[in-house]
């Protein structure tokens, strides 16, 4: 039995043979055949072409419901394989987040001094390492003599001190090498392109800004910077100036350690041409000092709270800094660019000044001061013995240009200890 459409079209297709024989026949004159009309063979080929049209739609639509329904059916038939694999997925995102969690945690500090033997750290290194540790190997007495005197550093296991040549160089390659097959080289372009050139990096930078250890290339570099940068740290750090400067008075006035000496327990002395440069290290080279730690838990508390505080590598420190009147401070670069250190003024009388790249800037007291010391910096304190020293609490931050993952590889290489187990090995 022919359907409605089958019908439709044979008798459409009929009329237009039809019209084409009696176009093609001789005309009667007499009996005008409406047939031969422009309007019907048009109307025909139009009714032609709409059932062609709608046979195509018919078809489309039928592909899309099979096609809707096969794909219906094999979400069926893999949907425990796909609820697997998501599992599978999750267990090991969830394995990736402890990992990292575990290592780098978001305060580094806490807890940190409470475990282990103490350490205190020995003598300051001199200007040229304001932030070393002098660790003499089975020479406590050595360790003491250093603690409280002028001397250099002369410890083989203190980081500043190590020579930057080639060795140093390899080492900071195997241990990025290590970092990207434990973690990935992902946003790692600028880190791996400054430790391969290092040694280019630092022989070629201008007198102005020479870090003494390592540079990260393409990061923007100014003496002194905003306190915008770093805005949360900056502003904690302000709110925080009561606790600070009260602290700082109960440490700086207690009697010597030992006799003979004239400085309080827990203080070092560096090596200044004139006057005296006090240090009071809470975090020396990303190392907590355990005893100072115990007599500042007010400080310690800030620089738990601090978001871009340096606490896991050997750039990282955090002291109380002070300068006494006459005091001259020598000009000396930093050891990188990665951080800036920032300045809180606890005490600033007048006459006192820091010049950082040929820039000259005063401290404020309760203020913050942040720069860049990888650049030619030096400080002094001009004023009489009435005016009294000037004290800072000094802190190292991240430089707000360096990246989360490139943070987390320096944190990685420049781990206290790593360069130093690995050149021993």
């Amino acid at each position: 039995m022919l359907s409605r459409e089958h019908i439709t079209l044979r008798l459409g297709v009929c009329l237009c043979l039809s019209g084409r024989t009696r176009e093609g026949a001789a005309p009667n004159t007499a009996q005008p055949d409406i047939m031969q009309g422009e309007a019907f063979p048009r109307c025909r080929v139009l009714r032609y072409s709409a059932i062609q049209e709608r046979a195509k739609m018919e078809w489309s639509l039928d592909n899309v419901r099979e096609m809707v329904a096969g794909g219906m059916q094999s979400i069926r038939e893999c949907e425990i394989c796909a609820f697997a694999i998501a599992m599978c997925v999750l267990l090991l995102f969830m394995w990736y987040c402890y990992r990292v969690g575990r290592e780098h945690g978001s305060s580094p500090l806490r807890g940190r001094y409470l475990a282990g033997p103490s350490r205190i750290g020995g003598v300051v290194g001199g200007f040229m390492s304001s932030d070393c540790r002098g660790r003499g190997k089975g020479k406590p007495g050595s360790m003491l003599e250093e603690q409280n005197g002028f001397a250099f550093c002369q410890s083989s296991e203190c980081f500043r001190c190590t020579s930057a040549g080639e060795s140093l160089n390899q080492r900071l390659y195997h241990s990025l090498q290590d970092y990207a097959k434990r973690y990935t080289w992902s946003g790692m372009g600028r880190v791996h392109k400054g430790v391969r050139d290092q040694g280019r990096y630092l022989n070629s930078r201008p007198t102005i800004q020479r870090p003494e250890v390592f540079f990260l290339p393409d990061l923007p570099s100014a003496p002194f910077f905003s306190r915008e940068v770093q805005r949360h740290d900056v502003e904690l750090l302000e709110q925080s100036f009561p606790a600070l400067l009260a602290e700082f008075e109960s440490i700086y006035h207690q009697p010597p350690a030992r006799s003979g000496s004239s400085l309080p327990p827990g203080w070092k002395a560096n090596n200044t041409p004139r006057g005296q440069w006090w240090t009071y290290y809470l975090v020396n080279q990303g190392t907590p000092l355990v005893l100072n730690v115990r007599r500042c838990p007010r400080a310690w508390r800030v620089l738990g709270q601090l978001r871009t505080f340096i606490a896991n590598n050997v750039f990282g420190n955090a002291c109380f800094s002070v300068l006494s009147p006459g005091a001259l401070i020598t000009e000396h670069y930093g050891p990188t660019n990665v951080r800036l250190r920032c300045h809180l003024g606890l005490r600033v009388p007048p006459s006192c000044e820091l010049v950082v790249g040929g820039e000259p800037q005063c401290w404020s007291e309760g203020s913050c001061l942040l720069f860049d010391d990888s650049f030619l910096h030096r400080a002094f304190h001009e004023g009489g013995a009435e005016d009294g020293p000037r004290v800072v609490f000094m802190v190292d931050l991240w430089h707000p240009n360096v990246a989360a993952a490139e943070r987390q590889a320096l944190d990685y290489i420049f781990t206290p200890g790593r360069l130093e187990d690995k050149e021993g090995k």
